[in-house]
């Protein structure tokens, strides 16, 4: 897999929430440097793929639109590549944004949810399931290989 950019992902709508969230940031590069493959490309191909999917968590699409990718599996597909170990955690394919925070509370101990199992949680469609472009112009793809 090729190192990705983002050429038409909009930084500029991201560039406040990027300057007051810098520790969010780092949390979520940390959750995802700490199950990279390290294998899967350079030390600064894996940062650059780290950092690109930690600034677009904070997005307000599903992660793979606010990635600019054509469809969630094009996600999966991108995780799987190079944070493997992360990708086999989210066993429940539950919706990557929320499973990142959802594991960032679980280390840090902060219970967030309204019930103690996703199962009997009365929010799992909302983690759980389809993640449908609002419409046809989010969902053109963005991300490119170079």
């Amino acid at each position: 897999m090729q190192p990705l950019v983002a050429p038409c992902l909009d930084w500029a709508a991201l560039a406040q929430r990027m300057r007051t969230r810098h520790d969010e940031i780092d949390d979520l590069m940390a959750l995802l440097l700490d199950h990279a493959d390290r294998s899967a490309g350079s030390k600064a191909d894996l940062y650059h793929v780290a950092w690109l999917i930690a600034c677009a968590s904070l997005g307000d699409q599903h992660l793979w639109q606010d990635l600019g990718l054509p469809s969630r599996d094009a996600l999966s597909a991108l995780i799987a590549h190079w944070f493997p170990a992360l990708k086999a955690l989210n066993s429940g394919d539950m919706k990557w944004k929320k499973f990142f925070y959802r594991q960032l509370c679980l280390k840090e101990e902060i219970l967030i949810c309204k019930s103690p199992s996703c199962a009997q949680c009365s929010d799992q469609p909302v983690c759980f399931g389809p993640e449908l472009p609002a419409t046809a112009a989010q969902a053109t793809p963005h991300l490119q290989a170079r």
